[in-house]
């Protein structure tokens, strides 16, 4: 049903060719995991709920697959943590814009950004570096969900706390991330929403999450289930 929608959205004009085989290269990803949430990227999605709500200047950033596969839970998270809504894609056309941003609002958003690019990633040669300052240019954590290494690299790197959600635990944007979700985004989403409500309010909780987390060894553990799901085949 997820793979027919994306394709009805490629013919609609939401989605890019090429975002095909991006989420068919997670949903391999998906299959070696078991297609649930593993223990130490729960750990992950607790961080990132945490980073969220310690935050002044959130952002949930939306590329077409994201906007598409979930945007009422794009939605529900950006309001939960008061973080701006923010379309920032690679192939990036004027219609594309548009049809995605109204999306979003067909969805519920109340005010999404990125139509009106007014600042640049630096670093960045693609029109993935068009975006707004009062968004993705100054804030302080965003959350990226199915991202790319270039951004990544380049976000890290303007001294942003960069949440990913990409289940390939050893692509580079998880290696580059301040928190890598590898995760299916759907439950990504809600799992951290979900987190929100349990963190908010709580001040020690949320720093003592944030100062407990380690990205290394949730990546690594990530690993460690992937590889013991694929020898339990042979128990």
């Amino acid at each position: 049903m997820v793979r027919e929608h994306l394709a009805e959205m490629v013919d609609k004009g939401l989605v890019n060719e090429t975002g095909l085989i991006s989420h068919g290269r997670g949903e391999a990803f998906d299959y070696l995991m078991g297609e649930h949430t593993v223990e130490p990227v729960l750990k992950a999605e607790k961080a990132a709920a945490a980073y969220l709500l310690r935050a002044k200047n959130p952002v949930v950033c939306a590329n077409g697959n994201a906007t598409v596969l979930d945007p009422k839970g794009l939605i529900a998270l950006s309001e939960a943590v008061s973080a701006k809504l923010e379309v920032n894609i690679y192939h990036r056309t004027e219609e594309r814009m548009r049809l995605l941003i109204d999306y979003l609002e067909q969805n519920g958003a109340k005010k999404v950004y990125g139509r009106a690019p007014d600042a640049k990633i630096p670093g960045l040669s693609s029109d993935r570096a068009l975006c707004t300052k009062e968004g993705i240019f100054d804030c302080d954590v965003i959350i990226v969900p199915i991202e790319d290494g270039d951004r990544a690299e380049a976000l890290v790197a303007m001294g942003k706390v960069v949440i990913s959600i990409d289940l390939n635990p050893l692509s580079r944007t998880s290696k580059t991330a301040t928190v890598s979700i590898s995760d299916d985004m759907v439950r990504a989403l809600a799992n951290i929403l979900r987190f929100v409500g349990e963190l908010k309010g709580k001040d020690k909780e949320i720093e003592d999450t944030i100062s407990g987390f380690s990205n290394k060894e949730s990546r690594k553990e990530t690993v460690e289930c992937i590889c013991s799901s694929l020898m339990s085949e042979f128990d």
